[in-house]
């Protein structure tokens, strides 16, 4: 078995010393393991290991991209809500790898069209206003139907997995990962009736903006762009998955109850 080792932390003393008892302990259960930079090497790979935290392994999807390589992410950051392993369960996620015991979920990407860009994103789309910048109006378009126009500082179109990320600070529901839709959450809404609206992840999604002078920014996930106002954003389920590497016993659930302090 070859695995891919991922990381964004190479100035970080603590985190390469980690990697490297990684490294001995996949050694000495007889897994080859390859370093990963910003392209999948020559050699078929497995696995692909992120180290580092959660941004750390939305970087590592574009890595992967269509190969249906599932990623496992080790988690050196703080919530960490996305990785499969802590710093502390190392030599468990190795026993698992080689002893074939983990489980691999398939989540749901968005592919977003905004002018020149054309990208993925695991978590979300964000669309904002700049700082200094008037409210933005946002009309938001469920198919060719209008939703209604979101005033306030921005727009966020949520998967599942994005759903306990900035949507639920923005007052989002949680969505398990096999729910089959994605959740539109308006940001620092100026209407007090506007609220967070489910829709099914086989509709087009279209965020547009009434201003072509509006200065705006489209987040996604970790990267950001600049796009100008009157130019329409789409949105839609892509048409491949991410798969990530679930260690036993760990569930959706179980992460919630970890992560989010809901008690046993």
């Amino acid at each position: 078995m070859n695995i891919g080792i991922y990381t964004r932390r190479q100035d970080d003393a603590e985190t390469m010393r980690s990697i490297e008892q990684l490294v001995e302990a996949m050694h000495q259960r007889g897994l080859h393991t390859e370093t990963v930079a910003d392209r999948l090497p020559d050699s078929p790979i497995d696995f692909l290991l992120s180290v580092g935290g959660d941004g750390t392994l939305l970087s590592s999807l574009h890595i992967v991209g269509r190969s249906d390589i599932p990623v496992a992410g080790i988690n050196f950051g703080h919530l960490g809500f996305l990785t499969t392993a802590g710093r502390d369960d190392i030599h468990s996620l190795v026993d698992s790898l080689a002893e074939g015991r983990y489980t691999i979920e398939r989540r749901t990407l968005l592919d977003i069209e905004a002018g020149d860009i054309h990208t993925i994103a695991l978590n979300e789309a964000v669309l904002h206003r700049s700082i200094d910048s008037e409210i933005l109006r946002t009309g938001v378009y469920v198919g060719d139907e209008l939703v209604g126009t979101y005033a306030g500082n921005g727009v966020i179109v949520a998967t599942p997995t994005g759903s306990t990320a900035y949507s639920l600070s923005c007052g989002g529901p949680i969505l398990t990962p096999d729910c089959g839709c994605f959740v539109v959450t308006p940001i620092a809404a100026h209407t007090l009736t506007l609220r967070p609206i489910i829709v099914p992840d086989s509709a087009v999604i279209r965020l547009s903006t009434d201003s072509e002078h509006a200065e705006m920014h489209l987040s996604l996930d970790s990267r950001q762009y600049h796009v100008r106002g009157g130019q329409p954003i789409t949105l839609r389920k892509a048409d491949f998955a991410v798969r990530l590497v679930r260690m036993p016993k760990q569930t959706f659930f179980t992460a919630i109850r970890q992560k989010l302090m809901w008690g046993r």
